[in-house]
């Protein structure tokens, strides 16, 4: 008689049959599949196994080793947790870093990574971190030159594209491949906004705001502006409310309409804090599915105080695309509270109650069904 394999064992024979490297990058795109909603046949199984290896061997799958993350470190101020799909042109997808530097690893630089692995290890292991970052940038520079010269032909894009796919599922890891050049071309120039920039910026207005436009003016005049959503991005990350970087829009565009503020040379900011709003979102989602309800709860703040913010900065904002993303998250959101309020540990619930003013057991939803403004209401207690 044969005997059945189980489907345990057949995960566990196609997991043998792929490298450690290609096992991290499968953990690694399942998770964010998962954080976005979306479903893979197996995938349970597959984290089950994945999860348990990785916590056998000590290793953590998202940390890339030390070469790469210091060959990366100049610019990681753009990366950002989401899949390489859903990022906008001033953000690079974490996932898309493991895959891109194995490419390079092992086809398109291989006896130059492995030198320049030794010599950044060696002066780790010494603790010479100034001499690491002098290797490190010396090598993307090499590296950005063999990519200028690899993608310059058609032919070498399709070879390349067809390269990375060995190493990932997305076909956006390419688009980010993209992304890495044209951020490491504006390094030097990043860096130094960085250092132009307040350490925290409580409020962009006023003369903090004309100071700021005039840091990007300056980057744009050096760079181009092809590269000055990187630098919107960096900007953000110094924001003590990030829903202020639309003021770059605003106070730059030749009116508060939509079709003004679009025109802006700063138009991406409203993207970016989208995009935050999304990030916020998922965040909620994962608190109250693990039951961290003052964090559900601030992230639901902040939500609402962005929309809010949104709102009151754009004139006409709903006819627009703008409004209609708004308008798409704001009703993710509300589907998100409506799947998980009901399955919270029975007494919690009054945590995400008391957002409003009535308390009244199940009034979360009650309200939320009564339109965004009573939703606004939420957070005001």
């Amino acid at each position: 008689m044969t005997e059945v394999e189980l489907p345990s064992d057949r995960v566990k024979k196609y997991l043998q049959n792929i490298s450690p490297q290609a096992r991290k990058n499968l953990l690694a795109e399942i998770e964010r599949m998962q954080m976005y909603g979306e479903t893979m046949p197996g995938a349970d199984a597959l984290l089950e196994q994945l999860r348990a290896e990785f916590r056998g061997s000590g290793e953590t799958h998202d940390r890339v080793g030390n070469p790469s993350r210091h060959f990366f470190q100049a610019i990681e101020a753009l990366f950002v947790n989401r899949p390489a799909e859903r990022t906008n042109p001033g953000q690079i997808s974490r996932g898309s870093l493991s895959p891109i530097w194995e490419w390079i690893s092992n086809d398109l630089l291989r006896t130059m990574t492995r030198d320049y692995s030794e010599k950044v290890k060696d002066a780790l292991i010494k603790g010479d971190a100034p001499r690491a970052r002098t290797i490190a940038r010396d090598f993307q520079s090499k590296v950005l030159k063999s990519l200028e010269g690899t993608l310059d032909t058609d032919d070498g894009v399709r070879r390349a594209r067809s390269a990375l796919a060995q190493y990932t599922a997305s076909q956006a890891a390419f688009e980010d491949l993209r992304k890495i050049m044209a951020a490491l071309r504006a390094r030097d120039a990043l860096e130094k906004l960085e250092r132009a920039l307040p350490l925290k910026i409580d409020e962009l207005h006023g003369k903090v705001l004309a100071n700021v436009c005039g840091f990007l003016d300056a980057f744009a005049a050096e760079q181009g502006s092809g590269a000055l959503p990187f630098a919107q991005a960096v900007v953000a990350r110094h924001l003590k409310m990030r829903w202020q970087l639309v003021r770059l829009a605003t106070s730059t565009a030749q009116g508060r309409g939509v079709a003004a503020i679009a025109a802006s040379r700063f138009a991406m900011s409203v993207t970016l804090v989208l995009d935050h709003l999304d990030d916020l979102r998922l965040g909620l989602k994962q608190a109250l599915r693990s039951d961290r309800l003052q964090l559900a709860k601030q992230n639901l703040a902040d939500i609402y105080e962005i929309e809010t913010a949104l709102r009151a900065e754009i004139g006409h904002l709903e006819t627009s695309d703008w409004g209609r993303a708004l308008d798409g998250l704001m009703a993710q959101v509300a589907a998100d509270l409506d799947a998980e309020f009901h399955r919270l540990p029975e007494g919690t619930q009054h945590v995400l109650g008391s957002l409003h003013r009535h308390g009244a057991q199940g009034g979360l939803l009650v309200l939320m069904r009564r339109g965004r403004d009573a939703l606004r209401s939420l957070v005001t207690h």
